[in-house]
């Protein structure tokens, strides 16, 4: 392996132990449900309290991130638009495995062009295909894509806190109640140890019914 290459490798692997975010991802017995934190961060510097971390790809499929918030907004952009440009080309909906399979190409692909800052964002991807099911997808900054079968927190700061209670509390084809529960104790959870995660709670379920945003909880601190 060359130098730029060693360079550009220690660099993700660095922000990814730096990427100031609790994200979590669970697949329960009536779909998935995906959670997040809402602040971003400029170095030490909390930049933004209101940051929205779960967005929508299209109607069925909805992307949570961690890393560059920059890289994050226009890769949403940009794999809606090629999306919707595949749909109305081959005039059927692209399946989570082909949306989630396109996004990790277009990531491997943006750490392996060089430049002086490289893309650095990682995605939960959840959706519902058209014959009701619903998935999810972890596709790593460097390309990599899994299949979600239990739960997930990509590379998110808040992973040691949140993995720690899940390895607990998840259970195996839990409701969709008791998921959204515990997603919320997740953020919870990393927002109390995690310097880079907090200020409010976002949860979204995603199943055959569609995507709702059922949790949008602020954080506010309590002087006594």
């Amino acid at each position: 392996m060359n130098t730029e290459i060693q360079n550009t490798m220690q660099n993700i692997q660095d922000n990814m132990l730096k990427s100031n975010t609790s994200i979590v991802g669970l697949v329960c017995k009536d779909g998935v449900v995906v959670g997040s934190d809402r602040r971003a961060t400029a170095g030490s510097f909390i930049a933004d309290k209101t940051a929205a971390k779960i967005n929508r790809i299209n109607d069925y499929a909805v992307a949570a991130w961690t890393g560059g918030v920059a890289d994050a907004q226009i890769s949403t952009k940009l794999i809606a638009a090629e999306l919707r440009l595949k749909e109305l080309k081959t005039k059927s909906r692209p399946t989570i495995q082909e949306t989630a399979n396109f996004i990790a190409m277009m990531f491997y692909r943006n750490i392996r062009t060089p430049s002086m800052i490289p893309h650095i964002v990682g995605f939960l991807v959840a959706g519902y295909d058209e014959d009701g099911t619903s998935t999810l997808y972890s596709v790593w900054p460097s390309g990599d894509i899994i299949k979600v079968k239990d739960f997930d927190t990509n590379v998110s700061s808040g992973t040691p806190y949140i993995l720690g209670l899940l390895e607990r509390q998840y259970k195996k084809d839990m409701s969709l109640k008791d998921a959204v529960e515990l997603a919320k104790e997740c953020i919870k959870a990393s927002t109390q140890r995690d310097v880079g995660s907090g200020n409010g709670i976002d949860v979204f379920t995603i199943t055959k019914d569609g995507i709702k945003h059922v949790v949008s909880e602020e954080i506010v601190p309590e002087y006594k």
